[in-house]
């Protein structure tokens, strides 16, 4: 009988010792959920309502219509255990003006946004070795999203937009696949500094692996699902303190809810501060918090911008933190 109680001890504590299984963190497109850019990585990625300063339409497909000027952007993240992350975009808005109004200060009666970009991932140095353990070689894997977006604001309080995404897969020498998906995304402007997005992301989006080409007839054909991601988002700007706030509720079809909040003030004149937290996991309380800050520098050169970020977050499962570095130029 004592044996038996010790033994249903250790079971049960053995079990209770394991983290519970998050889905969403071995879905396909994992990669793209990471966050990019240093403002994004550094407010906890709760982006999908700012609509201010440097925007990106991946967080949401109706920013680029609020872009100042033609907007590019450049960005590199350091992550440990030989992984990389790379970042490219470039966005602009197109004014559209009334033939009768001539005036001086007229206003746009509408605007229209254009963005495009490539997102690069991988992980190198995979020793590759023999069924006698030796090592014979050094693998790489490589991860690829181009994205396009397109946006529309069609009053001064209402925007929508709409992303579409080509992901490239390459594994192992033979084995790839391709994914398309759709993101659709608006904002609200409830008043000048409080508005509001809604998102939908990754709409049927899936890998189609097939190993024929690399086993032959004991080969397969396997098919991955993408998460079907919503977000609901909320962006405040303090007017009396200068402070931008902004929260995000994430949910999807494979389970997962989760909140992020970040915040961005501007101490002196073109530098920000910023810091976030990402990862609330509300039904998995084994999921880590992961906290985040980080700064921005913007300079003015004859008529161009050019702005250095920086990004900082933890990571839950690395021996090391992740750090974003990211150029900005305005033109």
């Amino acid at each position: 009988m004592r044996y038996s109680l010790t033994i249903l001890i250790l079971l049960t504590i053995s079990l209770s010792a394991q983290p519970k299984f998050e889905s969403t963190n071995a879905a396909p497109g994992e990669f793209s959920r990471m966050g990019f850019l240093p403002r994004g990585v550094a407010m906890g990625n709760a982006m999908s309502a700012v609509n201010t300063g440097s925007v990106s339409a991946f967080y949401n497909p109706a920013l680029p219509v609020f872009q100042e000027g033609n907007d590019f952007q450049a960005a590199y993240t350091f992550l440990s255990l030989d992984r990389h992350l790379n970042f490219l975009n470039f966005s602009r808005r197109f004014d559209f003006y009334s033939s009768k109004d001539t005036s001086a200060e007229r206003k746009p009666i509408s605007s229209a946004g254009i963005s495009f970009g490539i997102i690069n991932s991988g992980v190198s140095s995979i020793e590759e070795r023999n069924e006698d353990g030796i090592k014979t070689g050094d693998l790489s894997t490589s991860e690829n999203l181009f994205f396009l977006s397109f946006a529309n604001r069609f009053s001064k309080k209402f925007a929508v937009g709409v992303t579409a995404k080509l992901y490239y897969y390459k594994l192992y020498e033979s084995m790839s696949a391709t994914a398309m998906g759709l993101d659709i995304g608006c904002i609200y402007s409830i008043q000048d500094n409080l508005r509001v997005s809604f998102v939908l992301a990754d709409l049927n989006a899936k890998y189609k692996w097939d190993s024929s080409n690399l086993y032959g007839t004991d080969g397969t054909i396997t098919q991955n699902n993408f998460p079907e991601t919503k977000k609901l988002g909320v962006s405040y700007f303090e007017t009396t303190y200068g402070i931008l706030f902004a929260g995000e509720f994430e949910f999807n079809n494979y389970g997962r809810k989760l909140l992020r909040c970040g915040a961005e003030y501007q101490i002196y004149e073109n530098l920000y501060l910023r810091g976030g937290l990402d990862n609330i996991v509300l039904n998995n309380s084994d999921e880590v918090i992961q906290p985040s800050g980080g700064f921005a520098y913007f300079a003015k050169v004859g008529n161009y911008t050019l702005g250095v970020e920086y990004g900082l977050a933890a990571e839950q499962y690395s021996n090391g933190m992740r750090h974003t570095a990211g150029l900005h130029f305005i033109f």
